[in-house]
């Protein structure tokens, strides 16, 4: 379905920058969560850094020991300098660098059972981390994203996803009509989250499992090209006054009707 693109109050899209970070040559991870889902995932941490007179809480300390016992150096700064090397992000006091977020491929995607999830150039990244995070509950076997003119995994989307990223298959590609064709030789059928006539209603209508659930952008909705690959298009029923969701919401919304369906088929 077309969703909303964030505004100011001001009425223009909230696209905003932050600070420039220092390149450290790695990804920077940042937040108690993102930090600990960063030292259990795929990555190679490298260095792990605690500002000066923060709080350790659980969530401190376990990343602590688990740096210290997987050999990493904990280095302990003033949190002036933490701001600085995030970039004013709220950190948390706390951040591990890491190597770069490990993309798959799309054969790898292909290969396992369960729901798909294609997303067609989200440019927010606090949107798309939104998303993955319910992905991930949703244990989904993969997520395709745009390669170009659209969000990717930066320490900003691991930080919006609370570190589930960090335990998520993701390929980049840069043709997702053909994508989807390829991924429903895998015997699952194409769906399309959007709105206008032939749609069917999330809820009540019929929908083929197993799926590839796909999500437009923000404001624009599905590029035609990938909608015309799609098998069905659903819509969410909206009882209200407000006229949309944003993306992460409304892919959440569809993504977990999916689980149940998939459950009771099951």
């Amino acid at each position: 379905m077309r969703t909303e693109r964030p505004v100011r109050s001001g009425g223009k899209p909230d696209f905003r920058k932050e600070r420039p970070r220092r390149d450290l040559g790695g990804d920077l991870l940042y937040g108690r969560n993102s930090v600990a889902e960063g030292l259990r995932g795929r990555r190679t941490a490298i260095r792990l850094f605690i500002a000066e007179g923060v709080k350790e809480d659980p969530r401190v300390r376990d990343a602590v020991v688990t740096a210290s016992r997987d050999g990493l150096q904990v280095e302990r700064l003033p949190r002036i300098e933490l701001d600085d090397m995030t970039g004013g992000a709220n950190h948390q006091g706390i951040a591990l660098l890491a190597s770069s977020y490990p993309y798959v491929s799309l054969d790898e995607i292909a290969e396992r059972d369960g729901t798909i999830l294609i997303l067609d150039h989200l440019q927010d990244p606090q949107n798309l981390g939104a998303l993955l995070r319910a992905a991930e509950a949703a244990a989904v076997a993969g997520i395709v994203i745009a390669r170009d003119r659209a969000a990717e995994i930066t320490s900003s989307t691991v930080n919006a996803s609370a570190g589930a990223v960090e335990h998520l298959s993701i390929a980049q590609e840069t043709n997702l009509a053909r994508s989807i064709e390829i991924l429903k030789k895998t015997g699952r059928w194409a769906i399309a989250l959007d709105t206008g006539r032939g749609a069917v209603d999330l809820y009540s209508g019929d929908l083929p499992l197993p799926a590839i659930l796909v999500v437009g952008s923000e404001g624009d909705g599905l590029t035609p090209i990938v909608k015309k690959a799609c098998d069905i298009v659903v819509e969410i029923p909206m009882s209200g006054k407000v006229a949309s969701l944003n993306a992460a919401t409304a892919g959440s919304i569809a993504l977990f009707e999916l689980v149940r369906r998939t459950r009771i088929s099951g």
